[in-house]
């Protein structure tokens, strides 16, 4: 070969690299895709869990804040710390525990923590008493954490915010707003506070959303999840129960509380299916977006604001036989809006065909 000559590649192998980049591409959507429905059927059958065995009664006889706080804090605990021991199980499946252990005391490992506290804590409470107020209906106001996600960080890390991302905002924001006037025109005050109350759940997603990239862009995504679903599921249980049991003036009852939950057969054989579901609805997320893209990713994973009625009205409604597990037209309409706002901020629809030429 002479001095300064190009290496002629061959046309056949850029065609198959361009089909294996294609292949590739496309398997990081449908991941993405599947982590949205797993996130649909996870909190179906959570909602299934706080309603059978012991959880019947509690929610009867909760009359107060800190009852419905209380029993929120500890849905969420039981479902985080069942599906951190899946997280674990599969990580020793795979021979990675060893990775979980060391990474925990690294600087991503403790940016992975901090996320957990937003988004289990604080987030996973708000969704249970949101979803228990109102049902499924919340499930697309939880969705607005992309939108506030974008403006987080805009405002903490002067990430860029154009037209696009704020139409897509306005047009999360407005489906929102219907579904919690329906939620109010449909049941009175109960359901509209639960929409409310789910405004909270969005806000911590949208805030771990913000700083757990650059987490899992540094660590094997499989165990991000793993330290994120143990330290929100342990934290939980371990602090944020006994706590709320104090500010009640009753300590004593969110032992009393952990241990009826825990030795609840009917309950805890629905919470083992529902804390599967979440390993998944967490990990295919982040798999998807390193495949496909954050962008794109994102997209795919917003349409749980779809997936988590349709199942609960699949699971709960038909299967399981419990009434009014249905949206109202106008909030399903609104839920398929709130994907379409969800799409607009996470990427430009034109790039989608610029994708496409480049494969």
């Amino acid at each position: 070969m002479e001095n300064g000559s190009s290496i002629q590649v061959p046309d056949n192998a850029l065609a198959a690299k361009k089909k294996i980049t294609a292949s590739f591409f496309r398997k990081g959507i449908i991941l993405a895709i599947l982590s949205g429905m797993c996130y649909g059927c996870y909190s179906a059958f959570l909602y299934w869990a706080t309603g059978r065995g012991v959880w019947v009664n509690w929610y009867a006889l909760a009359a107060s804040t800190s009852s419905l706080l209380m029993l929120g804090a500890l849905g969420s605990a039981i479902n985080d710390t069942i599906s951190g021991i899946w997280c674990i199980i599969i990580a020793a499946f795979k021979g990675k525990l060893g990775d979980f252990f060391r990474v925990l005391n690294t600087k991503p490992g403790h940016i992975m923590m901090l996320c957990a506290l937003f988004g289990g804590p604080i987030a996973s409470t708000a969704y249970v008493v949101a979803f228990k107020m109102a049902g499924s209906m919340v499930i697309p106001i939880t969705a607005l954490c992309p939108a506030i996600g974008a403006i987080l960080g805009r405002l903490f890390f002067k990430q860029k915010l154009n037209l696009r991302m704020i139409i897509g905002i306005i047009i999360c924001v407005i489906a929102s707003c219907t579904i919690g006037l329906s939620a109010a025109g449909a049941d009175g005050n109960a359901k509209f506070a639960g929409c409310l109350i789910a405004l909270i759940a969005a806000f911590g997603w949208g805030f771990e959303g913000c700083v757990a990239g650059y987490g899992t862009s540094l660590i094997d995504y499989e165990i991000g999840i793993t330290i994120r679903q143990c330290t929100s599921g342990l934290t939980n249980l371990i602090i944020l129960v006994p706590l709320i049991g104090i500010i009640s003036g009753n300590a004593g009852s969110s032992f009393t509380h952990i241990v009826q939950a825990v030795t609840s057969g009917p309950a805890m054989i629905i919470f083992v299916i529902s804390g599967f579901f979440a390993v998944f609805a967490y990990s295919l997320w982040y798999k998807g977006n390193s495949m496909c893209g954050a962008a794109l990713g994102m997209t795919c994973n917003g349409m749980y604001s779809f997936w988590g009625p349709f199942f609960t009205w699949i699971i709960v409604g038909l299967l399981v036989g419990w009434p009014n597990m249905g949206l109202a037209p106008i909030s399903w309409v609104a839920a398929i809006v709130m994907a379409i706002g969800i799409f607009l901020i996470a990427m430009n629809p034109m790039d989608l065909f610029k994708k496409k030429e480049a494969l």
